[in-house]
């Protein structure tokens, strides 16, 4: 299977988090410009392209939709990034919800809460 886009947009970013964090920040970086900011700052990016999605879902065409879902998956993989959390992990917790009844994934992620 070949690597998905997202997996590959995330090694770029896990690249460019390493180097910040190794001391030598690229100036022409968005990425760089936004870890320096911190994690309160891509969050708010994050919630802020959320908005945008709904806002495109509802009143805006088809293009837009696709632009601002981009910007926020960007900025999600980000902050998986920067909190260490790797896409397989997320996609494995997507391939264990899939087809469960909600009543059931809800069970089972309290249950899973219950555990840690």
């Amino acid at each position: 299977m070949s690597e998905h886009t997202l997996d590959k947009v995330y090694e770029l970013i896990v690249d460019r988090v390493s180097a910040f964090e190794a001391g030598k920040p690229d100036s022409n970086s968005r990425t760089h410009k936004l870890l320096k900011a911190g994690r309160a700052k891509i969050a708010q990016k994050l919630g802020e392209e959320a908005v945008e999605v709904v806002i495109e879902a509802v009143n805006g065409g088809k293009r837009e939709l696709v632009e601002e879902s981009a910007d926020m998956l960007f900025f999600l993989l980000l902050l998986w990034a920067e909190r260490g959390v790797k896409p397989k992990k997320v996609w494995l917790e997507l391939s264990e919800r899939l087809g469960l009844p909600e009543h059931e994934e809800r069970a089972r992620r309290r249950q899973n809460d219950s555990l840690r």
